[in-house]
């Protein structure tokens, strides 16, 4: 026991320095700072899958009081926020198990959280961090007005005879008050569910992962309630003011996840086909363009389920059965 609480111990303050420098290095690089924000989710998920719940927590206090000793204690609570809780809660949910006779399945078998499941709990956290940064900031009408005034004012020091339609501006300001939190919001859920991915596939390469592998082109849907929330984000979009910006972030979050099961989706429907790698790569080129992605919003939102890995039990899965109920 002593042992193993030493591993645990020290597993997750490594754990916990690299998601610190990895934040770190992101503040110092602007122009990488998005992904290397998003790739310091993987080391906590890594301590989380292959160590157990207690490593994910050492990793995240870790992290955060390091950040606070390098940085700020606001910048400590921004990242624990954003990235660092979501990852241990996923890695969390990821190491669920039940016994698969409590859901009418056999006996001899583990069921595990589903991974519609862990998508909409991600979609759910992102929403929340993405508010409360917003509200730290103060992110509205205003902030934004400035933003853009600043970028108009430095196109026109270098071009004197541009000259801004206001009408357009105007439009343009009011615009970027809705996208800018829905763009923030979707990247954010998909590059910390690759992230996720990316962890897991490196945890069971130690040999240390309890959930088994998946076929993510056949598991990864979105849950059926996922339905109502996006199209509760869309309502909200219209009544203006703060309802419209958490719609808004409500919109870019499940709509990121509806967008990764509907490519899942296409993966799982394209196996064995001759057309599978041309329609893939238009699938994905087309991506920038509003249509197409539209499309594949359109694919994930009618194949809404939720599957569940079943593995034969093991007696390391028995304390996986209490976390469960």
């Amino acid at each position: 026991m002593r042992q193993l609480n030493q591993t645990v111990l020290i597993a997750g303050i490594l754990a916990g320095i690299c998601a610190a420098f990895l934040t770190l290095g992101a503040t110092a690089q602007s122009s990488m700072s998005f992904l290397l924000y998003a790739a310091s989710a993987m080391p906590v998920l890594v301590a989380g899958l292959g160590w157990g719940n207690a490593t994910a927590i050492v990793a995240v206090l870790s992290a955060g009081f390091l950040g606070a000793l390098a940085v700020s204690p606001l910048f400590a609570v921004t990242i624990a926020i954003f990235t660092l809780i979501p990852a241990g809660w996923l890695s969390h949910l990821a190491n669920l198990a039940r016994p698969a006779a409590e859901i009418g399945g056999p006996e001899d078998l583990m069921a595990w959280y589903p991974l519609s499941g862990i998508v909409l709990h991600l979609c759910g956290l992102i929403t929340v961090s993405v508010i409360i940064l917003g509200t730290m900031i103060g992110y509205g009408p205003e902030l934004v007005s400035q933003m853009v005034d600043l970028m108009m004012a430095s196109v026109q020091a270098s071009e004197s005879t541009f000259k801004p339609d206001p009408a357009a501006l105007s439009q343009t300001k009011s615009l970027l008050v809705l996208m800018l939190p829905m763009i923030q919001g979707g990247l954010w859920v998909m590059l910390l569910f690759a992230a996720y991915y990316f962890a897991s596939r490196m945890v069971r390469s130690f040999g240390k992962g309890l959930r088994p592998r998946e076929d993510i082109a056949a598991a990864l849907r979105m849950h059926r309630n996922a339905i109502f929330i996006f199209l509760g984000g869309i309502v909200l979009t219209f009544f203006g003011g703060v309802p419209a910006m958490v719609g808004a972030v409500l919109c870019g979050t499940f709509g990121a996840g509806f967008i990764m099961a509907g490519y899942a989706s296409l993966h799982h429907r394209s196996k064995g086909k001759d057309w599978r790698l041309p329609v893939l790569i238009l699938a994905y080129l087309s991506a920038i363009f509003m249509f197409p992605l539209f499309l594949i919003l359109l694919l994930g939102l009618s194949d809404v389920r939720s599957t569940i890995s079943l593995t034969p039990a093991r007696s390391s899965d028995k304390s996986n059965e209490t976390n469960s109920k």
